[in-house]
């Protein structure tokens, strides 16, 4: 799944912008050939959630359609390239259509799907049409409007509006761009890139995939960068490139390489693509984790793609103030909670050297019987949609296959079983992990390479009594270590705090009361040789369905407000991680 990029062989154009939007609450618009073109639509913006754009439609989760136009730029010629259309991201399910020709369906959000839509394109006048729904429904994921039963649910969350059972807003729409983009017929559809390191050499094995199947090829490899300029050429479909003296990638140096990889047939080139990796190498040995075989301790955040009037929607400026907010505090890390972020996050962690805990869509899992084929397949095609989407990037240190899954019944170990097997034959290179609040009671553990730990005693237990939270913290890590024996990081901590407000001596939603709490906490994970990384929660208040427990419909944890203003505590832990 390689991102479009545009060169003198492929080309690339954005149809993102102000699209049509029309909502169907009653279904009406598949038998009255919207499809085809509809008119009576409002002015929506794509990339962006629909529920922030119009006040009439904050809750609103049902049948939404998008549409907008386009003609062909000029030199396209649809007889001899591909052409295809990319959604980078739909939440939840997607049907699209062109020219009133169907294109296909997609379920699950946050990652990219796209069509070919060669046969389908004209040279003017195209009508691009997606209907679009987020309902939230248990056999989903993640899963929504979950029956009350705490057989298969520690928490329910069906009284909330809208019904998740999982504690961030259920964003609908087109929230990444749109890309229409061409290639060359029998162009180079993927690329694995793996990278060692012997003593001062860097080796980068690279593996050509879908490309020109039909026909002999040549594949030139030239990387370059930090003095360095080595080519390779080949007719198979790996090659090892080794670079002398090579500067290695880390959060300390993130140094990038320019892979270029050309494809040519009878000595003529006809297809190029160029890739920024870095050679690093990432290990688990005894309570250690390794970047280029010397430890690193994790220091970061949880965080989520959330802002006003956007929702969950693309914002580049965004982006980069949050990196800037995380370098201030001397952050090194995140977890992509709880689903991927998008390929410019992923791509700017690169050039920035932030190291990411990379998760699937897979948050609030329960293990009834009823729907729990059909959650493991949706999870497995996510855990291989993410690794196709992100297997490449220096930045992406370990797999994260699910987020606090309600996993005490049976059929959860032989689910996480099949997914952890899937995710090492995927890329054995890189650890995997889910995020637990269990502790040691989560039996799936026994398949990661290093466990994640969720955990609020101080707020949700041990309500008000930072010391007790903390003693309770360093119980519960010494008997999770004792019965794995596994390195941990732990990934969310915090509390719920109002920005103004303040307590002295501190006391719950009081500025003191986080800081005091979050200094607590980590002065408890210090003192554990095999604690490994410590994410807090959140980096910046977010939206959450509305509940009693949710103060204005936000989870106010952050450490910076929505609108990413710094608390007390965001001053705290500078001082403690820049120290």
């Amino acid at each position: 799944m390689l991102y479009p990029q545009s060169n003198p062989f492929r080309q690339c154009v954005d149809l993102s912008g102000i699209w049509d939007l029309r909502f169907d609450p009653e279904g009406d618009g598949i038998k009255s050939n919207w499809f085809a073109g509809f008119t009576g639509g409002r002015p929506a913006a794509v990339p962006a959630s629909w529920n922030d754009q119009f006040e009439d439609r904050r809750d609103y989760l049902g049948n939404t359609w998008y549409q907008t136009r386009f003609d062909l730029p000029w030199g396209w010629d649809a007889s001899r390239q591909q052409l295809r259309v990319r959604f980078n991201s739909v939440n939840y399910f997607a049907e699209v259509w062109l020219n009133g020709a169907r294109l296909g369906q997609h379920e699950g959000g946050h990652l990219p799907f796209e069509f070919d839509v060669t046969s389908h394109v004209r040279r003017e006048g195209n009508v691009l049409v997606a209907r679009v729904e987020g309902e939230l429904a248990p056999d989903r994921v993640p899963p929504g409007n979950v029956p009350s039963d705490p057989q298969h649910m520690f928490l329910t969350q069906k009284e909330n509006n809208p019904p998740s059972s999982f504690d961030f807003f259920p964003f609908c729409g087109i929230q990444r761009p749109v890309l229409l983009y061409a290639t060359p017929r029998d162009a180079l559809g993927d690329l694995t890139v793996i990278t060692d390191i012997a003593g001062t050499t860097g080796r980068v094995r690279v593996s050509v995939g879908d490309a020109g199947a039909s026909v002999p090829h040549t594949a030139r490899f030239a990387l370059r960068g930090h003095g360095a300029n080595i080519l390779a050429e080949t007719t198979a479909d790996e090659v090892e490139m080794r670079v002398p003296d090579a500067a290695l990638w880390s959060p300390e140096a993130p140094n990038l390489y320019d892979l270029t990889i050309e494809l040519t047939r009878d000595g003529a080139p006809y297809d190029r693509y160029t890739l920024s990796i870095g050679i690093r190498t990432i290990a688990i040995e005894g309570d250690a984790l390794l970047l280029n075989g010397k430890p690193i301790y994790l220091k970061g955040f949880g965080r989520h793609e959330d802002f006003p009037i956007v929702g969950r929607g693309l914002a580049p400026a965004v982006i980069v103030k949050d990196y800037a907010l995380m370098k201030w505090v001397g952050a090194n890390s995140f977890r992509t909670t709880h689903y991927p972020y998008s390929e410019q996050m992923m791509d700017l962690a690169d050039r920035l050297g932030f190291l990411i805990i990379d998760e699937t869509p897979a948050v609030g899992l329960f293990f009834a019987a009823e729907g729990l084929a059909r959650r493991l397949e949706l999870c497995r095609q996510y855990t291989r949609d993410l690794i196709a989407r992100d297997k490449n990037h220096p930045s992406v240190i370990a797999w994260s296959i699910a987020n606090e899954p309600h996993s005490w019944l049976p059929s959860a170990k032989p689910f996480f079983k099949n997914l952890s097997d899937l995710c090492r034959a995927l890329d054995p290179t890189r650890p995997i992990t889910l995020a637990t609040y269990l502790g040691a009671a989560e039996e799936s553990f026994e398949f990661c390479d290093l466990m994640c730990l969720n955990r609020y005693a101080g707020w949700y237990s041990q309500s008000g009594k930072i010391e007790e939270g903390a003693a309770c913290l360093a119980a519960e890590l010494d008997a999770l270590y004792q019965k794995f024996r596994k390195p941990v990081i732990l990934t969310e901590f915090g509390a719920d705090t109002i920005a103004g407000f303040h307590a002295q001596p501190p006391e719950m939603f009081a500025e003191e009361y986080q800081a005091e709490m979050l200094t607590a906490y980590i002065n408890v994970l210090r003192s554990k040789s095999f604690v490994v990384g410590e994410h807090v929660w959140n980096l910046c208040d977010f939206k959450t369905s509305q509940a009693v427990q949710r103060m204005g419909g936000m989870n106010l944890k952050g450490v910076f407000t929505r609108d990413r203003r710094p608390k007390l505590a965001a001053h705290r832990l500078r001082e403690l991680w820049r120290s």
